[in-house]
């Protein structure tokens, strides 16, 4: 076991016995980690560090069922992915979901441009996208989920999943169009 790890490991013993000292250090060591799988859900820092802290209240409360024998990052993950969702249904009323039925989603092979842009901009171009785009990309794109996973998780059907995958692809094609265009 390497000094980090054995670090990690006092730091959540010290959270599961409500050391205040150990989850402020834990909170800070993951703060940008969780921040980051956070904003990409939010499309924005000050949503982002509502779910974070609410995620990071869920850590602290369920600490004792983290298993010290696994790695702590991908345990952190679900638990900022699952608070960045449970923050989306609670403002779903404010988001609009279509279904797949209510418009006419045209598949495309089409290739996204030829672009410049870092990793801070890209995230910032998937910040643009609405919630519901944003959330559907985020699950299969960069998390893995499948659309069955994902219309579970949002409470919304695979057609409607699949019908805002497509629509979030076909706006950052878009977007990154724009950009080539308008700086290229």
């Amino acid at each position: 076991m390497t000094k980090i790890e054995k670090l990690l490991e006092l730091t959540i013993n010290g959270c599961k016995n409500n050391d205040r000292q150990s989850q402020q250090e834990l909170y800070r060591s993951f703060y940008s980690y969780g921040m980051s799988i956070c904003v990409r859900y939010t499309g924005n820092e000050a949503d982002a560090l509502e779910v974070l802290n609410d995620g990071f209240l869920k850590v602290f409360t369920h600490i004792e069922k983290f298993d010290i024998s696994k790695p702590f990052k991908p345990w952190l993950r679900r638990i900022m992915v699952n608070a960045s969702l449970d923050h989306i249904k609670k403002n779903l009323k404010h988001n609009y979901m279509a279904d797949i039925t209510e418009a006419n989603v045209q598949q495309s092979n089409e290739e996204a441009p030829d672009h410049n842009l870092n990793h801070e901009e890209i995230l910032l171009k998937i910040g643009q996208l609405s919630p519901a785009y944003r959330a559907v990309f985020n699950l299969y794109v960069i998390d893995g989920y499948k659309h069955q996973e994902i219309a579970e998780q949002l409470g919304i059907t695979e057609s409607t999943s699949k019908a805002n995958l497509t629509r979030a692809k076909a706006m950052l094609r878009a977007m990154l169009r724009k950009e080539v265009y308008q700086y290229g």
